[in-house]
């Protein structure tokens, strides 16, 4: 296989522009220019029936949420949590608007966005501690917002899905709400990965293995700490009782491979398990649909899974 055309033009592009990797930049201008091409590639955002920025308790003080509720007819609807990406050292509410709208409305779900704390300010195990908090919120104050809390999935892209991964985990092991589904969407699962993925993709125009490393060397305060579970969930010694998981991949991707070895370990946990890999694409697809056609698709594929889990009550 090859790139697909689409991400060739995309490529041809960058080069004409001259982007710079983003781990080439400072944290400020790698911000920035992370919201742009966010937005830039996410086309149009979809309108929906309601949104609403606001606040809640975290564990390190106030946590921006936006909640998205499509148009219904007034009865309870399903809730996603969603994570965005970054490697857990970039992103804003902004960077995964458009998904969430368009989630909110395919599924037919509340959708809540979680501005979690941002690496290397707060370091491992930060995030996952404000993702944990907003799932408790979301679980207890769902109705407030047109939501049924006993029907909660999580997901999120790339670092929003090892949040997610790693939420499950921490639930599990230490109680909170129940969790019916979890999106993982490219996810990171092992700070050591040493895949065939991780090193074969070396496209600086492109997501690449020093990518992975500049992210993780933020999030993290001592390498050490990537043996964590909660860290890298492809480390956990078992993955049984998770919530039922799609996982999607893209063939250029120097996550792939750890990706789908984490379906794999929970498809061996027992866990219901999809996985899904996009050839010719790259990691950061599935927020592109404004340039590449297969993002459409997988955010209509991660729909219909979050539309089927969360069409049952569970308890």
């Amino acid at each position: 296989m090859s790139l697909h055309p689409q991400v060739e033009t995309l490529r041809a592009r960058l080069v004409a522009a001259g982007t710079r990797p983003l781990y080439t930049l400072d944290l400020a201008e790698a911000r920035a220019a992370d919201l742009a091409a966010a937005r830039s590639a996410g086309g149009v955002p979809e309108p929906v029936g309601s949104v609403l920025d606001t606040e809640i308790p975290g564990p390190g003080g106030l946590l921006p949420v936006r909640v998205y509720r499509p148009e219904s007819d007034g009865r309870p609807l399903p809730v996603l949590c969603y994570f965005f990406g970054g490697g857990w050292t970039l992103g804003t509410l902004d960077t995964c608007d458009a998904i969430c709208r368009r989630l909110a409305n395919a599924a037919g779900c509340v959708v809540v966005s979680v501005g979690y704390r941002l690496a290397p300010e707060h370091r491992f195990p930060a995030a996952l501690y404000d993702c944990r908090a907003a799932v408790e919120w979301i679980a207890g104050h769902a109705d407030e917002h047109g939501g049924d809390g006993s029907r909660l999935a999580v997901g999120g892209d790339s670092a929003g899905a090892n949040l997610a991964a790693a939420l499950t985990l921490h639930l599990r092991d230490h109680g909170g709400p129940p969790v019916a589904a979890q999106l993982l969407v490219y996810p990171n699962t092992d700070h050591l990965a040493d895949t065939a993925s991780r090193r074969e993709n070396q496209d600086p125009v492109f997501f690449n293995h020093r990518s992975v490393d500049w992210y993780w060397r933020h999030y993290l305060a001592d390498p050490a700490h990537g043996a964590d579970p909660y860290a890298s969930p492809l480390r956990a010694g078992d993955l049984g009782g998770l919530p039922p998981a799609l996982v999607i991949t893209a063939e250029y991707d120097p996550l792939r491979d750890e990706g789908e070895q984490y379906a794999e370990c929970l498809a061996a946990a027992g866990v219901p398990v999809t996985l899904s890999r996009y050839d010719g694409m790259i990691h950061g697809f599935f927020a592109m649909p404004g340039e590449l056609d297969a993002a459409a698709t997988a955010q209509d594929e991660a729909a219909a899974f979050l539309a089927e889990r969360l069409a049952e009550v569970r308890v």
